[in-house]
């Protein structure tokens, strides 16, 4: 058995498709298939049931892919150990990041990392809040990107900012000329945009309802912030948005933008990673870079 046999299974665990799988390790299908063949053979059972349009993964499939999966993440944190003793020359981490915040923060992140460390490799992995949560436990991520809270107990977190959540308003509401900030339990009769499930900044908005004593009545629904803000530019509802959002958006066809108070929301953007697993110097390396570029984000210059 040899560790690229492992990671082939992995991989084919978590495409539910050979081709996918083969596509993402850059082989030929067939050549997958003999290799999976192959391992089965020497194991002496078969790990994945296959049928005309899927494969699943056997009870015996499930165990080896789990054990097979800690063995991966293991080698990557010797490799990540062995790369420290190199002194940052060289080495590779994939960052888990949630589309919203990651559009905003890692442009101005990625470039300034490269420049001190050109020798280090970026792999992004972009997904849903629960996904990432589970990614990182499972060791696929370095570590993720993510907003307070997180669920996941096997996690922790560095918290590395706060920002403030603004309410998103059509140029026509009766709230758009209003100088003040609006208290929040002023939206319980409004109409809400918010994002689909599974995004964390969904939870946030909710909370924030809940909070202020009311369930929000929503009347639609998008994967995609932006999205969010072209429905409430054009009357649809109102949505609340992150300020670094609110701070990127300047024209004509954007909603307008108003402060909250009683109380005045906020997230807080946090580092996870999973509680006892090898963190390198180069993903320390990376979050204080983080740290220090992350104001840049929440202002409309991003000078």
């Amino acid at each position: 058995m040899e560790l690229r046999q492992l990671n082939y299974a992995v991989h084919i665990y978590n495409e539910k498709n050979i081709s996918r799988a083969a596509e993402k390790l850059h082989i030929a299908q067939p050549s997958l298939s003999q290799q999976l063949a192959k391992l089965e053979k020497e194991l002496g059972v078969e790990l994945y049931h296959r049928t005309t349009n899927s494969i699943e993964p056997t009870y015996a499939g499930e165990v080896f892919v789990a054990k097979a999966q800690q063995i991966l993440d293991l080698v990557e944190q010797l490799q990540s150990e062995m790369n420290d003793i190199s002194n940052l020359r060289k080495g590779k981490l994939v960052v888990g990041t949630l589309p919203l915040t990651g559009a905003h923060i890692l442009p101005l992140v990625l470039p300034e990392f490269a420049k001190r460390h050109p020798g280090i490799e970026v792999t992004l992995v972009e997904d849903t809040t629960a996904n990432l949560e589970q990614f990182t436990a499972d060791g696929r991520v370095d570590f993720s990107l993510l907003t307070l809270p997180v669920d996941e107990p096997s996690l922790v977190v560095r918290p590395y900012a706060t920002e403030e959540i603004c309410l998103a308003v059509p140029s026509t509401h009766r709230f758009a000329e209003i100088p003040e900030p609006i208290p929040v339990k002023a939206l319980k009769d409004e109409a809400f945009i918010v994002l689909k499930k599974g995004n964390g900044f969904r939870k946030i908005t909710l909370n924030i309802c809940e909070e202020a004593g009311f369930t929000p009545r929503i009347v639609f629904e998008s994967s995609n912030i932006e999205t969010v803000q072209s429905l409430v530019a054009a009357g649809m509802g109102i949505a609340l948005v992150p300020n670094m959002i609110a701070e990127s958006k300047k024209g004509k066809y954007v909603p307008v933008y108003k402060k909250l108070t009683d109380p005045a929301p906020s997230r807080t953007l946090a580092v996870a990673e999973r509680r006892g697993r090898y963190f390198s110097k180069a993903a320390e390396a990376f979050i204080q870079t983080l740290i220090e570029v992350t104001p840049k984000a929440f202002r409309a210059d991003k000078s």
